[in-house]
């Protein structure tokens, strides 16, 4: 697309249906939802994740999550693995 506004901000609420609340540096809320590479990459989202955003000219309260940012600020745990009972 080559009307699109790119534009950073921080996840602050997962949604049903692959839909994000996300903050922009200037305090406004928009409504985000995945795109396709992201989908079939499967690249998770969490809350306090930094994401870079398409939005439209026409409406500035919906906008396209394209890329997750390099955030150091929030630790990722590592799930624990269980291979059962040690003897």
């Amino acid at each position: 697309m080559s009307d699109c506004v790119e534009v950073e901000g921080k996840v602050i609420a997962v949604l049903p249906g692959t839909m994000f609340r996300v903050e922009i540096a200037n305090g406004h809320q928009v409504l985000a939802h995945i795109s396709g590479k992201l989908r079939k990459n499967f690249i998770k989202l969490t809350v306090g994740d930094r994401v870079k955003m398409e939005m439209t000219p026409q409406d500035l309260e919906k906008a396209r999550i394209v890329y997750r940012l390099k955030n150091a600020e929030v630790p990722r745990s590592v799930p624990r693995r269980s291979f059962g009972p040690r003897r």
